[in-house]
């Protein structure tokens, strides 16, 4: 079937006037099309303490240029990570976090085959990534976290830049905290390093992969 095809006018039509009912309607579409999320809840005065993330209302996702023209978007399915938080004195504050490494998840069963395999992160060899803070700053609202990264077995420090996205008490009586942000990394300091080149120019996946997180943590009792 064309897309693109010639038409023939249509015959002229008398105007309808609009009813009461098509008009609420009309709004009711308008409305709908411009949702956006609520507003993030307003932080409580003091979220210090020790938490755990809870992974189930939280993502760890990634996302890298796939033969130079489009982005490929994925995510670990199995984490964990704990953090302390100090309000008065952020430098006190860290981080840590575990991954399965064997969790990736592209959507993708033959991609995520690959990059669990010797080629990628060689999951059997190495079969969990870890973050470390070394180094926690706030600005507002605004966090800095800086820490070393392991990827099969090399160490390096990377900064993530995170926003406060709320805190507040939920129905069950925990106290939550949300945070997003991210950074952006070149794979190749962990020795990712497999790539193929394309006849066009170019290599099929990029060396830079930004990374994307959205976390919810919850106040130990």
């Amino acid at each position: 079937m064309a897309f693109f095809r010639k038409t023939t006018a249509p015959a002229a039509r008398t105007a309808v006037q609009a009813t009461p009912a098509t008009t609420a309607t009309t709004a009711t579409t308008a409305t709908t099309a411009t949702a956006t999320f609520d507003a993030p809840t307003a932080a409580l005065d003091d979220i210090s303490g020790d938490y755990t993330i809870d992974a189930s209302h939280s993502r760890l996702g990634f996302s890298a240029r796939h033969a130079m023209v489009t982005t490929v978007r994925g995510q670990f399915s199995e984490w964990s990570g704990t953090a302390h938080v100090d309000t008065a004195n952020p430098a006190a504050s860290s981080v840590r976090l575990s991954i399965a490494t064997a969790s990736i998840d592209t959507g993708s069963a033959d991609r995520d085959g690959h990059l669990v395999s010797a080629d990628f992160f060689d999951a059997v060899e190495n079969p969990e990534i870890t973050f470390v803070s070394t180094d926690v700053s706030r600005d507002g609202s605004d966090w800095t976290i800086t820490g070393d990264l392991s990827i099969k077995g090399v160490a390096r420090p990377v900064t993530l830049e995170f926003e406060s996205t709320g805190s507040a008490k939920d129905p069950f009586g925990n106290l939550r905290i949300g945070f997003e942000g991210g950074t952006t990394i070149n794979r190749k300091d962990w020795g990712l390093i497999w790539n193929a080149a394309l006849e066009t120019g170019g290599v099929l996946v990029s060396e830079k992969i930004k990374l994307d997180f959205d976390v919810s943590a919850i106040r130990d009792a």
